[in-house]
């Protein structure tokens, strides 16, 4: 596959561990210098260290921001930026959900929260790396949103309506920053990372059974996608959600 991606720089939000963490290492495995972002700068130096020594021809800069805070997320572009000269790839991964039951049960400070995070950062994110970089060299966004956003579901209500917010979101950004930078979105099935552990981890055989393609995700399916999104192979799509779900949502309603 064609992906232009070497030599070109990428910014990896929620790169420590899970989704995030295979992406950067995809991207890093296609040439690109990847920048590491979450909260924790520990868990970043660690993934960083890993990375390089698998890709020591690619350049890693592990730098830690909470993704809902301004200031740390403007740091963050900024010292990409001074670093590898600028951005061509941003991955807006981050993602929480702190609360679990009925949207009508959920606090005030969790709904914020989650919006923050999983929302408004995307917004936030883009425009940073936008004015920082992507507006004059052009290059490319990659939003993970989730297969949720697209259906009704238990237990993980809010979360899912932000992710529907971060599927339009992509299309409006999509449509705003052509031609200069195109602007896709994943939307993942049940993907085995520590964040959905609650949803699949004592019942992966069963949920198993009733996919199409008969396993859960793992991290690098997301990644493999990401990367198309990110690169050269896929030059003439903008503001498209790829699902990545083992056919879940092609499921017929009854058996």
């Amino acid at each position: 596959m064609r992906t232009g991606l070497q030599g070109k720089t990428a910014l990896v939000t929620g790169a420590s561990r899970g989704i995030g963490k295979a992406i950067a290492a995809a991207l890093a495995a296609e040439g690109a210098n990847v920048v590491l972002s979450s909260r924790k700068q520990d868990s970043l130096d660690a993934v960083a260290e890993e990375l390089r020594a698998a890709y020591p021809e690619v350049g890693f800069l592990p730098k830690a921001a909470h993704v809902g805070d301004a200031d740390q997320a403007a740091a963050c572009v900024d010292a990409a930026v001074a670093e590898f000269g600028g951005i061509d790839v941003l991955v807006n991964n981050a993602g929480t959900s702190p609360h679990f039951g009925p949207m009508v049960d959920i606090s005030p400070a969790a709904a914020d929260k989650t919006v923050q995070v999983n929302q408004f950062a995307v917004v936030q994110w883009t425009q940073l790396a936008w004015r920082a970089s992507l507006q004059q060299r052009g290059g490319s966004i990659v939003n993970i949103a989730s297969v949720g956003g697209l259906v009704t579901e238990h237990g993980i209500g809010y979360y899912n309506a932000t992710k529907a917010a971060v599927i339009h979101i992509s299309r409006q950004l999509a449509l705003e920053l052509a031609p200069k930078v195109r602007v896709n979105c994943i939307a993942p099935g049940l993907v085995k990372t520590a964040l959905a552990r609650a949803l699949w981890e004592e019942n992966e055989a069963a949920i198993s059974k009733v996919l199409p393609l008969g396993r859960l995700g793992e991290p690098e399916d997301i990644a493999n996608a990401a990367v198309f999104l990110a690169g050269d192979a896929s030059s003439w799509m903008t503001g498209q959600t790829m699902v990545v779900d083992g056919g879940s949502i092609i499921r017929p309603a009854i058996a």
